[in-house]
């Protein structure tokens, strides 16, 4: 065609278009076979390029099938090239506002293939492909090939080079199905396996080298057409079709993968190249599932369904822990190395739940316990892990973990021959858990809130006694002479001894018998840190509010307190009285509702005790008017200076020792009924008082006759022989330790106060309420109360309340509870 009569001037751009079509129509035209060349580069054969590469060093110019029209097109190209070269010359030479005449022609004549080209070009593929499939040496080049394909594709014969080839594909893979090597029935499982993985590769290899040569039609008909495979899919297509068609060689070969695999498990070597690449192949086919996994799997569980019977009974279970992670080791190793990855969650699962599901109940019934005592933290570890993997594995393990704490920890509270150690075993126990919690467990909250229900639980399975024995404790940690311990050190034991605190339901006892030892600590003067105190004061607080320590605090101010009275007195009496100048007296005095109850004691003072006691009475309530001051001479202490042939001598003891000792300034020797009836001291006291001073470390005075026992008419007399190294001596206060008595005293305060307790609880809830029921009314004292109680002591209060006109049943309903304002 020509071009427009009348032309407009040309701007750049349309300039730049019109060279770049020309450059594009004269490549078209004059380097279609290189164009082949390179595409035929692309494919994936080394084999390919190797002849690409020699045809091209031998200097031959190979065919190309599209000249083949005559010379006359070949010089009609060629003035058509210069033409068109010399034109765009002219374009870019022109000045600007020239217009220059472009004419472009198509060809007169298009180019034919010769006679009885696609007959022999079909022969020459024909040959080629069986040549490839029987690993045979190829006539021809695969460019020359390459540039056969193409033109047949360019002439609208490519549907039938794709039937062809398909054809010759599916018969190459009937020959090698049908193979008796791969039928029969007498060839080593090992030797089949190698055989058709040479098969498979020399397969892939050839359908690489056939796909390299039909890659144009590859990458235009196939692409053309949506329901046609790809050369590489239709040759997997029909591999898999007489593969999977064929029982035998299917059936053959997953038996052969299966004894290879169970060899492989049992310990011996095998080649997991071989194995990985039948897998793949399988996989490739897509086959994978259906004709190996199943078969796979139920070979697994058969396999480790007979071994975990087996190994439960010959081995321990720590043993078997590691024999149960080593398996799972090995199957993530198979899982890695040859098997599809599909696999890994139905594996796993299997392996797990015949290896340990199955064997749950078994596991820790054998060996938890055994493990938890021994306190072995890496098996532990182990156990956690491997039980996390299967379903309820960690509830169990949580459930079994939390019935050995009980029933470890009730062997501990119950005995009453293990009170003395008790709470240092509860703390070791509870430190030992909590390791295992904390390191083989993870933290796990579900083990943590199971550990302290299980210590809340059998630590109250014996009332009062856990409570009193921590108080004791306590007092032991904060008096002084507790060497070897440094503040942080006892810190640290004060922390660990409020968490057992927290599990504790009768805190009241604790607190009655912790403000009795603490009453010791301070009045004697045995506290070994003023600090310590106040930490652990401030803890409990913390712990259970202002409430439960202001009885405490106030123990503390009466303390500082004194101090300060005992300090104004000493000026007093410097200053006012002679008589006690010689007498360093030290009062403190105590707030009767903060401290214990002590009971009144009547004893004989000597003169040098009385007179300055009856000036500090003076002193006291000329201070404070309205006042009553009692004395307790049980809590007194002295220091009094003796003389031996030995030497002088200072002597820390009670006030009931000095009042004996000073009697010796009188009389040598004196029989038991003197001394009782000269101090008046209660008779049991007096024989403890005596035996420390008689029968203890330091005998300051002797007995006649000799014996631990203080007995009726002993006679005792000043021991001036007495020697020791030190100047000042503490001699034991026997009387300051908890007798019997004492406790029980103790604990019936605690029941006493919580009858109190219980009865402002019931005329409290009455008092809002007016009227309710026996049951609700029981139900409101439980959420209220903060100790243990049972209902049958709670009807006995209410009862007494009904006696007191506090409350009274309900005339037409006797279930019923009314208050009376």
């Amino acid at each position: 065609m020509s071009a427009a009569k009348k032309y407009k001037p040309m701007d750049t751009t349309e300039l730049h278009e019109n060279t770049e079509n020309i450059a594009a129509c004269l490549k078209k035209a004059e380097n279609a076979a290189p164009t082949a060349a390179a595409a035929s580069s692309l494919g994936r054969s080394a084999f390919a390029a190797q002849n690409m590469n020699s045809a091209s060093t031998n200097g031959e110019r190979l065919p190309n099938f599209s000249k083949l029209g005559g010379s006359h097109a070949e010089i009609r190209t060629a003035s058509t090239t210069s033409n068109l070269l010399n034109r765009m010359g002219a374009i870019h030479n022109s000045k600007p506002g020239d217009v220059k005449k472009i004419v472009i022609k198509n060809f007169k004549a298009k180019p034919t293939l010769p006679d009885n080209y696609s007959e022999d070009t079909y022969v020459k593929l024909e040959e080629a492909v069986i040549a490839i499939q029987l690993s045979k040496p190829i006539k021809y080049s695969l460019e020359e090939l390459y540039q056969a394909v193409v033109n047949m594709c360019s002439h609208k014969m490519d549907a039938q080079l794709y039937a062809k080839l398909k054809e010759l594909t599916e018969q190459h893979v009937k020959r090698n199905i049908k193979l008796k090597e791969l039928t029969g029935g007498s060839m080593d499982k090992l030797i089949l396996l190698e055989k058709i993985n040479h098969w498979w590769l020399s397969f892939c290899q050839q359908m690489i080298m056939i796909r390299s040569i039909f890659l144009y039609m590859d990458r235009t008909y196939v692409l053309q057409n949506s329901s046609i495979h790809s050369i590489w899919d239709m040759g997997l297509d029909l591999f898999r079709i007489h593969f999977a068609q064929n029982s035998v060689v299917q059936k053959r070969t997953v038996d052969g993968l299966l004894a290879l695999i169970e060899k492989e498990r049992q310990g011996s070597t095998v080649d997991r190249g071989l194995l990985k690449s039948l897998v793949r192949m399988l996989c490739d086919l897509q086959i994978y599932t259906s004709s190996f996994e199943e078969k796979f799997l139920d070979a697994t569980n058969q396999l480790y369904k007979a071994e975990s019977q087996r190994k439960m009974q010959e081995l321990e279970v720590p043993e078997y822990l590691q024999h149960v992670n080593k398996r799972l080791a090995e199957e993530n190793e198979r899982l890695r190395h040859y098997l599809d990855s599909s696999t890994k969650h139905p594996l796993i699962y299997n392996v797990e739940k015949e290896l340990l599901a199955e064997h749950l109940t078994s596991i820790l019934q054998k060996g938890l316990d055994s493990l938890l005592e021994d306190n072995r933290l890496n098996d532990l570890t182990l156990l956690y892990g491997l039980l996390s993997r299967v379903k309820n594995g960690t509830s169990e393990l949580c459930g079994n973990f939390n019935g050995f704490i009980k029933k470890k920890g009730r062997t501990i509270v119950i005995d009453p021959e293990k009170d003395k150690s008790m709470v240092q075993d509860l703390l070791d126990f509870k430190d030992k858990m909590d390791v295992i919690v904390r390191t083989c467990f993870e933290h796990n909250e579900k083990f943590t809130n199971s550990l302290r229900e299980a210590f809340e639980f059998f630590i109250n399975q014996r009332a009062n006694k856990p409570a009193e024995l921590i108080a004791k404790y306590v007092d032991m940690k904060l008096r002084s002479g507790n060497k070897g311990t440094t503040d942080e050190e006892l810190e640290k034991t004060l922390d660990k001894i409020m968490v057992l605190f927290r599990f504790i339901h009768g805190k009241d006892v604790f607190e009655a018998f912790y403000k009795k030892d603490l009453a010791k600590r301070l009045l004697v003067g045995k506290s070994a840190s003023v600090d310590s105190e106040k930490s652990m004061l401030s803890k409990l607080k913390q712990e259970c509010g202002g409430g439960f320590t202001s009885k405490l605090e106030g123990m503390f101010k009466d303390m500082e307190l004194s101090r300060d009275i005992n300090t104004a007195f000493r000026g007093h009496a410097l200053s006012n009285n002679r008589d006690v100048h010689n007498l360093d007296l030290c009062v403190s005095i105590l707030t009767m509702g903060y401290w214990p109850t002590y009971a009144p004691t009547e004893v004989t003072m000597p003169p040098q005790f009385i007179n300055p006691q009856q000036i500090f009475n003076k002193f006291y309530l000329e201070k404070h008017s309205g006042r009553k001051l009692q004395w307790q001479p049980t809590l007194g202490n002295c220091m009094l200076r003796a003389q031996f042939d030995a030497g002088p001598k200072e002597l820390l003891v009670s006030l009931f020792q000095a009042l004996v000792l000073l009697l010796f300034n009188d009389k040598p020797i004196l029989s038991y009924e003197e001394i009782l009836a000269a101090t008046l001291i209660e008779d049991g006291e007096l024989r403890r008082t005596l035996q420390s001073l008689a029968c203890g470390r330091a005998r300051v005075i002797t007995k006649t006759p000799k014996g631990r026992e203080i007995l009726d008419g002993d006679q005792f007399d000043f021991n001036n022989e007495f020697t020791n190294k030190l100047f000042r001596i503490k001699i034991n206060q026997i009387q300051m330790k908890e007798t019997n008595e004492e406790q029980k005293a103790t604990e019936e305060r605690v029941f006493q106060d919580r009858q109190y307790q219980i009865d402002a609880a019931i005329v409290r809830i009455m008092k809002m309420r007016k009227t309710l029921s026996h049951n609700l009314l029981i139900t409101e004292l439980f959420n209220q109360l903060t100790f243990p109680v049972k209902p049958a002591d709670l009807k006995k209060r209410i009862e007494s309340l009904i006696d007191r006109d506090y409350m009274e049943r309900d005339k037409d309903n006797q279930n019923q509870y009314n208050y009376v304002a």
